[in-house]
């Protein structure tokens, strides 16, 4: 049996397919007899596309992820789908061509408008070209994962590929083919011959075993989508209990650092390894964040054992020399602290990991993930409102949130998040508050981009429309990208648009002005301190505070400084201040408010925190304080005293 695992554009060209590795080794355990293949279309488009005309990696990361919730990427495609090099040409113009200043929609940035239509026009020379490469190697079976903007490519090489070789049998599988859209997508294409939902690990063995007809009848499947002997699509219930964490297999990746070495990709990126220690969300397990449409096979949280995925680790590392990866796990496993990440720190091995975290972990924990190689985390953080954060079933506060970002910088980890506004039940107060204190944060990491809430298949908005949004349609992304009726769109689609909900455009406008000052200062903002015997001294540079060295000498000014590291309400700190450093109501106020014209609190929800990090430089910070006093004192002017 000769199988062939693809990635089209627009999969990511700095990693390697966890799917199609998974698969991969997967077929090899079951069918060692096999020939598995898997073909990186995408790094080939990356070398077709670039001699043909300039392009960069920042073209092939806007397809890839900026323009995700617009459907570019797909609509680049949907002309090689349907053989029409002006398919929908006008609709997709005026949806996103330019148009005048003040005027409603978003139409396509200039620098991608123009790639955008040679892109459409010439698509189908590069699918048929992948098509043409695969048929060629004669396989029995295709395997097409799909994720995101990969769905119009897949299927128009899926198309050639059937006409090229009429008895390869294709097979879709992947994130947008969960549900509802994987029945859409075999009953509306037919040269898609069988749709796998849910984990491919669970269904796959068995439609190979049952296509080389010494295994279950296809019927019998979970998961499987396949027609009857009239032709009539057909869906089989996914298997109702998800894959145990011992049967997930190590990802085989060796065609992809093949293929990357000897593509123009090499030249724009460095290749990251991608790695998965679990599945599922343990937080979503009780508390499905309103939004959320991960996890439409599964929400049940499932895990390797500490061991297992410590092997997996550093085999990949040793195997592709490559230390960089990015673990998608879409939530830290917590036993992981104690366990695979000290091991990980002991076995001293230099990696650079990104991982998805809950936003309430506290400094020591993350100092963990800092200790083992994290670099970079994605907490999803999304509001740094509390009442906002309660729509969303977050389970923390904007203070917390806060300290996340805080605790992160003091560490030197990178954090990935978005600011998200829309929600049925906030107010102008949840935005109007928080946008006022963005100068004071400007030495935290920045949102990298702030949108209004999208509805997505598989979250609680789009399950419960009782929840705000009882008008939805799907997006208009995919009325461009297929020809198909209304209520195939709404099966097909994964993305919806619904009325507006939460704050008006205007206060948006100005969420988005404080963001992108806050991002522009970012840089050259740096708020931080050091602690010694005799006192707390903190260093400022934010351009919004005309200061630069403060000192906390007091005893008052020491408690509060300690007490302020987590959330605190004035009551508690009032009362406990008065406690340990016998002061008096008024003083503990007196400061409070001192502290907040110097920016150096956070203020939600009734709650406090201080966001100035922690200096580990401290030998160096000592000696740059030490000389900016002396000249301070050098012009008579006193340091800043609070």
């Amino acid at each position: 049996m000769r199988v062939v695992l693809a990635s089209v554009p627009w999969s990511p060209i700095e990693m390697p397919s966890l799917a199609l590795g998974l698969l991969k080794s997967l077929t090899l355990k079951e069918f060692p007899e096999a020939e598995v293949e898997v073909v990186y279309g995408n790094l080939e488009f990356v070398d077709w596309v670039t001699s043909r005309r300039a392009f960069r990696y920042e073209d092939y990361k806007y397809y890839d992820r900026e323009s995700c919730y617009l459907g570019h990427g797909d609509w680049v495609f949907s002309s090689a789908l349907y053989q029409d090099p002006s398919w929908k040409m006008d609709e997709f113009l005026e949806a996103f061509g330019p148009r005048p200043a003040g005027s409603d929609g978003a139409s396509a940035p200039a620098p991608w408008l123009e790639a955008t239509l040679w892109l459409h026009e010439h698509a189908q020379e590069f699918t048929d070209q992948l098509a043409e490469r695969i048929a060629a190697g004669r396989p029995d079976v295709v395997g097409f994962t799909t994720t995101f903007q990969t769905v119009t490519a897949s299927l128009a090489v899926a198309r050639k590929l059937k006409e090229l070789s009429p008895d390869t049998v294709t097979v879709f599988g992947g994130a947008n083919c969960e549900g509802s859209q994987g029945e859409a997508l075999h009953r509306n294409f037919d040269f898609v011959d069988y749709v796998v939902r849910g984990e491919g690990e669970l269904a796959f063995p068995g439609l190979l075993r049952s296509l080389r007809e010494d295994g279950p009848a296809v019927s019998t499947i979970n998961g499987v989508c396949w027609r009857d002997e009239n032709g009539t699509s057909v869906f089989n219930r996914p298997a109702m209990k998800p894959l145990p964490p011992d049967a997930m297999v190590l990802p085989h990746y060796d065609e992809y650092f093949t293929r990357f070495a000897k593509s123009e990709a090499r030249r724009w990126v460095e290749p990251r390894l991608v790695i998965e220690g679990a599945r599922g969300c343990w937080w979503g397990e009780k508390h499905h964040c309103t939004f959320c449409g991960l996890n439409g096979a599964s929400m049940m949280f499932r895990s390797k054992r500490p061991s297992q995925f410590f092997d997996d680790i550093v085999t990949l590392a040793e195997r592709h020399r490559v230390l960089d990866m990015l673990v998608v796990d879409n939530i830290l496993d917590m036993a992981y602290l104690d366990s695979l990440l000290p091991q990980l720190t002991e076995a001293g091995v230099d990696l650079r990991m990104m991982y998805e975290i809950k936003a309430n972990l506290r400094y020591e924990q993350l100092q963990v993930l800092a200790k083992a190689g994290v670099v970079c985390v994605q907490p999803g953080v999304e509001s740094l409102n509390a009442n906002v954060l309660k729509l969303m079933d977050k389970g923390v506060t904007g203070c917390q949130n806060v300290r996340m970002l805080r605790d992160a910088e003091s560490l030197g980890l990178t954090v990935i998040w978005n600011y998200l506004y829309g929600f049925p039940g906030e107010r102008d107060e949840d935005y109007t508050s928080v946008i006022e204190q963005f100068p004071k944060l400007h030495h935290l990491c920045p949102a990298g981009a702030d949108d209004r809430l999208g509805i997505q298949r598989f979250s609680p908005y789009f399950e419960k429309p009782e929840l705000g949004f009882t008008e939805r349609r799907p997006a208009r992304q995919y009325e461009l990208c297929f020809d198909l009726p209304e209520p195939e769109l709404f099966d097909l689609a994964y993305l919806f648009e619904a009325p507006a909900r939460g704050i008006g455009d205007e206060l948006a406008a100005r969420l988005t002005a404080g963001l992108n000052e806050w991002r522009g200062e970012h840089s050259h903002s740096r708020l931080s301190y050091f602690e010694t015997d005799d006192g707390i001294t903190i260093t400022n540079s934010r351009p919004h505070f005309d200061w630069d060295v403060v000192r906390l000498t007091t005893p008052l000014e020491r408690t509060l400084f300690q007490l302020l590291d987590d959330p605190r309400s004035t009551e508690y700190l009032e009362r406990e201040a008065a406690r340990r450093a016998e002061a008096e109501v008024e003083e503990v106020r007196a400061v409070l408010a001192r502290w907040s014209e110097l920016g150096l609190v956070f203020s939600d929800a009734g709650r406090m925190i201080h966001i100035v990090t922690k200096d580990h430089n401290q030998h160096l910070m000592r000696i740059l304080v030490g000389r900016e006093l002396a000249t301070t004192q050098h012009q008579s002017v006193a340091p800043v005293a609070v």
